[in-house]
């Protein structure tokens, strides 16, 4: 069993900008998301982003949906994808299309992805981009379906293994399962913490382990967050949140500190929507127009008591 990791309990801080940064400097962020009928997670996916501070946010979506996803909102680019059902035969435009763009700084890859051969393409491409990578939903079903649930068949595949990923306990589960781990049961933070652990360790990569109390794990370091809230429990939380940390990595954050301001502020703008609009109800979206004021807040100087300086 590795040794436990070092627990974190100190927040990090994003740099202040200087005065002159451009928003080609504050991370362009690319959305690899969305399907036919699952437009809504590319959409939240890219607020996230755009909320998070990145300066310029392009969505890889299937052309079908490119007109709704471009609509929704003007600050958003989109590249479409054409899509291919499963067993519809090889998609290889839609790799080659995302494989050959230099755009973007980092990749997030998987909210409302769906199934087929075109998520397949665009999920390996991404993770054979050399780019970092947040790997969500989707892209960790296609990931783990198409054999590289296992880090050593990963990489000896020649695939760069993803920055962070973010399972649900499920896609923990099956995460484990696919790479020889043996399954752990309890909700308590210790049996989280080894959950995600565990499988940091065996793959070098950083692992969210969403729900209460969200655990970050890299294999020397893990945190417990403590912001969120019940209301939070609605579709497309995740997705904003993958959102969040692709545009925390853009500005600058090495991925473990990316994932672990990401979580607490994206819990924390689940607390002040709680406040705002109620203690159920407010919606994803709300979570991402919150996302500024949650930062602003994590982001103020921390206060402390300090001695004073004794004359000799």
């Amino acid at each position: 069993m590795p040794a436990q990791p070092a627990i974190v309990t100190d927040v990090p801080i994003l740099a202040q900008r200087e005065p002159t940064a451009h928003k080609g400097q504050v991370g362009r962020v690319g959305i690899v998301a969305g399907s036919p009928g699952m437009s809504g997670a590319a959409v939240l996916c890219a607020l996230g982003a755009l909320r998070g501070g990145a300066g310029l946010v392009r969505v890889y979506c299937p052309t079908s949906i490119q007109p709704i996803v471009a609509a929704s909102e003007p600050c958003l680019m989109t590249v479409g994808l054409e899509h291919q059902p499963a067993g519809a035969g090889a998609a290889g435009a839609a790799g080659e299309a995302l494989a050959g763009d230099t755009w973007p700084d980092v990749l997030a890859v998987g909210p409302g992805l769906g199934e087929g051969d075109t998520a397949a393409r665009v999920t390996t491409a991404a993770l054979s981009s050399g780019r970092p990578v947040v790997l969500d939903a989707d892209g960790l079903r296609v990931f783990m379906a198409g054999g590289c649930a296992s880090p050593r068949e990963h990489r000896s595949a020649g695939i760069r293994w993803p920055a962070v990923l973010t399972p649900h306990p499920g896609e923990m589960t099956r995460l484990r399962d696919g790479a020889g781990l043996s399954p752990l049961a309890g909700d308590d933070d210790a049996t989280r913490v080894r959950v995600a652990h565990e499988y940091a360790c065996l793959s070098g990569s950083v692992i969210v382990l969403k729900g209460y109390r969200t655990v970050v794990c890299t294999p020397s370091h893990a945190f417990i967050n403590t912001t969120g809230n019940p209301g939070m429990a609605s579709g497309g939380m995740g997705d904003v949140l993958t959102g969040l940390i692709a545009a925390l990595i853009g500005q600058g954050l090495a991925p473990f500190e990316a994932a672990c301001l990401g979580v607490q502020v994206h819990g924390l703008a689940g607390d002040l929507c709680a406040k705002r609009i109620g203690p159920i109800g407010f919606l994803a979206r709300d979570v991402a127009d919150a996302l500024p004021a949650a930062l602003a807040d994590a982001l103020r100087p921390r206060m402390g008591f300090h001695q004073p300086t004794q004359n000799a």
